[in-house]
């Protein structure tokens, strides 16, 4: 399997980096649940939510065209 830079400059596996970002969502959604969270910190929370969502995507969008490409 292909390795990938880890966003803390490290390398680790696809699904290792894919996995990573899920913890890291379910950590803002916990934090997006409480009811005593000012709406400027949920309004953050929630772009950064996205942002990873959309590295998410892209790290298995080239995931799968690298499998697509590995011969079999």
């Amino acid at each position: 399997m292909t390795d990938t830079a880890a966003p803390g400059g490290g390398a680790e596996e696809p699904a290792d980096s894919v996995h990573a970002l899920a913890e890291r969502l379910r950590g803002l959604a916990e934090q997006l649940r409480d009811p005593e969270l000012p709406d400027e910190r949920a309004a953050e929370l929630a772009r950064e939510a996205a942002e990873l969502v959309s590295q998410a995507g892209n790290e298995i969008d080239r995931n799968l065209r690298q499998g697509e490409a590995e011969p079999r």
